[in-house]
């Protein structure tokens, strides 16, 4: 038997590699490429040997998003479909013939025609039906296929037949497509003769733009104090929140900073336009569902003593995302910062331990109890570290904003809350205002102030309203009526509002019966005191 004899220069060469890929390994930060590979070869021998037909572009978005889930709560997969939808979104335009729309019983109703777009201008009103799309039935459509068929390029144009109550014959529109807005600035309006009110839904590209031009319009309307709404505002744009910080923030204070993982994600933001509304007295209301770029803006106005916060903590989302787009149209959206306010104070809330359902569920703060929060020592934590404010004032980190002025929503009660999800107020209303619509018309013309003051639901309309929830099958239940009964009334007023003056008629209604918004009116004073103006 013969004896092979590995010289032992071959032999110190071979040992020197497999030492150097050992060694690459325990010093890589991630072994990249073995798990690359790994992935890859799954993937081949599913392909290859699983029972059934694989859909292999399915198990990568699956296989992406299980991977995603393991670093933070929000650095996720977006397919291609859905990013083209939140894209145009927080773009703040898409091209298409402008309603907003529901599905009722199986037909495609107009709720109503956004101002400004080519509905509008052509006539088509709330509560028209559309029966036929390019002379096809329409009935049975689905959202999406509405989406599908409305929806096309500027100046293309679409053919749509209409039912209307009260017009005999059907009506046919040939509609040309259009930039149809959206809007981030849901209602602006006076609730009284010197406080303003603003809403605003989301962070936008246009947000400032549409924030400025509401505010400058409530100033020459008499406004001198402001409301700001941010309740449920799940934020958007950085830039944006900067910009909108920056109207009541003076001189060059900073609005927020980032600090990450690499140097070049380190970043911090200062104030540097100089506005009219830097002395104007500011309430902010909040409550679990302002997040993000909503706790930059009322995070810097706490900070500053600028104004005061006013509702239930904060969702506490202070990770800074960046889009990376993917070959086929995807998306990932990754973590690659952390936010801070000005006085160092990190939004972010704990997530570690926490699934995504136990995460988002936990969101604010059910301990704090309403009333003044000014000094913060209904949200005290030994636990957590504590900054102060302009003046002084502690205020604690790392979950959230909570409220200088504690105000927790009333919940409605379980039989409301059916109502609100079997859609009974809108499609109640559609069919009250087939007969009332010209009455309304008649009496208050286009005159909201006296429509809010003058107009009632009466005991007829109101039973009439139960009686029609329960053809829904909602079943009625007198106690948690009673309980709700003011409620559902102003609900059903604004619901008439909203069809005659958009989201400025169901804005209006609704603020009557609004507790967060009728405490804060009586807290300007607070608010001027602890920014240092003159204000009454």
């Amino acid at each position: 038997m013969k004896k092979f004899k590995i010289p032992i220069s071959v032999l110190l060469l071979t040992i020197g590699i497999v030492l150097g890929i050992q060694f690459q390994k325990v010093f890589s930060n991630d072994n990249l490429q073995d798990g690359i590979e790994k992935m890859d070869n799954v993937l081949r021998l599913t392909q290859r040997y699983y029972v059934e037909k694989v859909d292999t572009p399915k198990l990568v978005e699956a296989a992406i998003t299980g991977m995603l889930d393991k670093l933070d709560p929000h650095s996720v997969y977006i397919n291609a479909k859905r990013l083209k939808n939140i894209e145009e979104s927080f773009r703040g335009n898409f091209d298409g013939i402008g309603i907003e729309f529901q599905v009722i019983d199986d037909t495609l109703t107009v709720v109503a025609p956004i101002t400004g777009g080519p509905s509008e201008k052509l006539g088509i009103q709330s509560g028209d039906r559309i029966i036929k799309i390019e002379g096809k039935s329409a009935i049975g459509i689905t959202n999406d296929q509405v989406r599908q068929k409305l929806r096309g390029k500027a100046g293309t144009k679409v053919k749509v037949t209409i039912l209307r109550y009260g017009v005999d014959n059907p009506i046919e529109y040939t509609i040309t497509r259009d930039k149809i807005p959206i809007h981030s600035v849901d209602a602006y309006l006076m609730i009284n003769k010197d406080v303003g009110y603003v809403s605003v839904s989301r962070f936008s590209g246009t947000t400032s733009s549409e924030l400025l031009d509401a505010l400058k319009d409530l100033k020459q309307k008499g406004m001198n104090r402001l409301i700001l709404d941010l309740r449920g505002n799940p934020g958007g744009y950085l830039n944006q929140a900067v910009k909108v910080a920056d109207f009541f923030i003076s001189g060059n204070k900073k609005i927020v900073y980032t600090k990450g993982r690499r140097k070049e994600f380190n970043e911090e933001f200062d104030a540097s336009y100089k506005s009219d509304f830097e002395k104007i007295p500011l309430i902010i209301l909040v409550n679990k569902g302002s997040a993000s770029a909503s706790e930059i803006v009322s995070g810097a106005v706490q900070d500053w003593d600028r104004g005061l916060i006013v509702g239930t903590t904060t969702f506490g989302k202070g990770l800074v995302q960046r889009q990376f787009t993917l070959p086929d149209g995807s998306a990932i959206r990754l973590t690659i910062a952390k936010y801070y306010t000005p006085s160092g104070r990190l939004i972010q809330r704990d997530y570690k331990n926490l699934n995504k359902e136990e995460y988002y569920h936990d969101a604010g703060d059910s301990t704090l109890v309403n009333g003044d929060n000014l000094n913060h020592k209904a949200d005290k934590d030994s636990s957590a570290k504590f900054f102060k404010t302009k003046g002084g004032r502690k205020v604690y980190g790392g979950g959230g904003i909570t409220p200088d002025y504690v105000i927790k929503s009333e919940k409605s009660t379980v039989y409301t809350t059916n109502l609100l999800r079997k859609n009974v107020f809108y499609q109640f209303i559609l069919r009250y205002l087939e007969t009332k619509k010209q009455n309304i018309i008649n009496k208050y013309g286009n005159n909201l102030k006296s429509f809010n003051k003058n107009f009632k639901i009466n005991s007829s309309t109101l039973k009439n309203f139960l009686a029609f929830a329960k053809t829904l099958k909602v079943k009625f239940n007198l106690k948690e009526f009673n309980i709700d009964k003011n409620f559902i009334k102003a609900r059903l007023k604004a619901q008439i509002a909203r069809n005659f003056w958009k989201n400025k008629g169901w804005y209006t209604v609704l603020l009557n019966q609004d507790k967060e918004i009728q405490k804060s009116l009586s807290l300007f004073k607070e608010a001027s005191d602890l920014a240092g103006l003159n204000n009454k």
